[in-house]
């Protein structure tokens, strides 16, 4: 009889295990750009010093300027001719997609886009790359690949063997800079910046479920104002997106809205409220705009709560319903200046995109890749040795009747540079990059090319896992990547963190 027990009892758990999967499906695994998985827990406290590289996999992919491989994207419990599958997606900068074997690192297939038109004149702030983090949307057994080729258009793929589920439609401007998409209700979003190939920047939504994918387009403002957050915009679970320009002419009777946080409709993009700090011509002046990071929405005791912050060095807890208060500019929290004490524009203050997560007690955290140093006037209680080129910020959130705190909490090792960090199991994993993240040649004038800044690159990618509550340092990857990376990001999925590095080498991490 006990044969036919376990035959009863695999039923069942088949059809189980999609349920729950811990799939990493976009930048910052959800909507809300949290960057954090709940449900992923293979990797944790008691066992994350036995951490080791599991497999190294190099990809047939050129970079164009600092542009190499985006951050990689996941999906369990797919369904192959050879069976069930876990699959890695991760787009290269020079128009190529690939899937690869999540457990052993094989290619599973390569995806070559042939881009239309010439694009104007390349430079490490316009690539003419494939930029956008690509996004999977998972169909029960079976998922789907959406990316932004360099040519502007829209490419939806089958996971499993990258065949064109559609033809290629034109979303955003040709060799625009768009970042990484977002999708909720069969909308698709994404945002551009730096006006390349002379793209307007804003935010791009396409309606996948209606027959002929309709664009809409929302401009934050003439010339300026790009949205650069690495993690795209975010949706909010109330139906709202949410984006942080950069600098620009300030003007908000003409709707001109530089270093500001967007609250847009989620079907139209029409402009529902924003928040600009009080200060936004200082920002705009120094070049400390908002619009190097992506904001993160979560929720705490009925309110959905949004964490933004830029170059300046300063966090701001915003009410996702009515960001901007009663003159907009009126936050629920407004921490002090924590880091960037010299108003530096380039390699300082927070970059990328944060985190947000709560611990085994519900408490919430919120988690900053800081560049530079902390700022002489804040105080964490827990402190991990010197970190003067950078770190991890951790701030304990606390909120009642509508008043909220963002309170430093922990600061990690010193790291050169940090990258956005994700959280899973207790655990906080970033990784320092290794880059040289000057621009300006200063007194002797210019501003560096791409080859200078690849050449003068100051190290080597590092992955670490911090405990999320102290960050004590648990586990480092030591000497294994000999690369560097730049502007790029990490996922988990399946008990394995996934990194990516500029010399097209894709790394997965977890325990033997």
């Amino acid at each position: 009889m006990k044969p036919r027990i376990q035959l009863a009892l695999s039923v069942p758990l088949l059809f189980l295990s999609p349920l729950i999967a811990a799939n990493w499906l976009s930048y910052g695994h959800d909507p809300q750009r949290t960057g954090w998985s709940p449900q992923e827990t293979d990797i944790n406290r008691d066992n994350a010093k036995s951490i080791a590289l599991l497999w190294k996999a190099h990809l047939d992919n050129q970079p164009r300027e600092l542009n190499s491989l985006t951050a990689p994207v996941n999906v369990e419990w797919v369904t192959t001719d050879k069976g069930m599958a876990e699959i890695v997606i991760v787009g290269g900068a020079s128009d190529n997609l690939f899937a690869l074997d999540a457990n052993s690192g094989k290619l599973i297939w390569k995806k070559s886009f042939e881009a239309e038109g010439k694009p104007h004149g390349s430079f490490w702030l316009c690539p003419n790359a494939l930029n956008d983090t690509p996004l999977i949307r998972k169909d029960g057994l079976a998922a789907t690949v959406f990316v932004i080729a360099s040519d502007g258009k829209l490419h939806t793929l089958n996971a499993i063997n990258g065949e064109d589920r559609t033809p290629p439609q034109k979303f955003v401007p040709p060799f625009s800079k768009n970042w990484s998409l977002n999708l909720v209700d069969n909308v698709l979003y994404t945002n551009l910046s730096q006006g390349c190939n002379g793209a307007r920047s804003g935010v791009y939504a396409m309606d996948l479920a209606a027959p002929d994918r309709p664009s809409k387009f929302f401009q934050s403002a003439t010339g300026g104002a790009g949205i650069w957050g690495r993690a795209g915009v975010a949706v909010g679970e109330h139906g709202m997106v949410f984006a942080q320009t950069g600098d620009g002419s300030y003007d908000a009777a003409r709707g001109q809205l530089p270093d500001t946080v967007l609250q847009l409709s989620v079907k139209d993009l029409t402009l529902v409220d924003y928040f600009t700090p009080a200060n936004h011509n200082y920002l705009s002046r120094k070049d400390l705009d908002m619009g190097s990071a992506s904001p993160t929405v979560f929720s705490m005791n009925g309110h959905e709560v949004v964490a933004a912050g830029g170059k300046e060095g300063v966090i701001y807890l915003l009410d996702a319903q009515h960001i901007g208060g009663p003159d907009h500019k009126t936050p629920l929290y407004r921490s002090p200046l924590l880091a960037n004490e010299d108003a530096d524009f380039a390699g300082r203050g927070f970059w990328g995109a944060f985190a947000t997560a709560e611990d085994e007690n519900k408490g919430r955290w919120l988690y900053a890749p800081a560049l530079g140093a902390a700022a002489s006037g804040v105080k964490f209680p827990l402190a991990n040795g010197d970190a003067p080129n950078g770190s991890i910020m951790a701030f304990r959130v606390t909120g009642n009747d509508g008043k909220f705190e963002a309170a430093p909490a922990w600061i990690s090792r010193d790291m050169n540079l940090p990258e956005p960090p994700i959280v899973a199991g207790g655990l906080v994993f970033a990784i320092s990059n290794g880059e040289f993240a000057r621009q300006s040649k200063g007194t002797e004038g210019g501003l560096y090319s791409s080859a200078e800044r690849i050449a003068k690159h100051t190290g080597h990618a590092v992955l670490y896992a911090f405990d999320m509550t102290t960050g004590k340092e648990l586990y480092s990857s030591g000497e294994a990547m000999p690369g560097w990376t730049h502007f790029s990001g990490i996922s988990i999925s399946g008990g394995k963190v996934f990194v990516t590095t500029y010399d097209s080498n894709v790394y997965a991490f977890g325990l033997k």
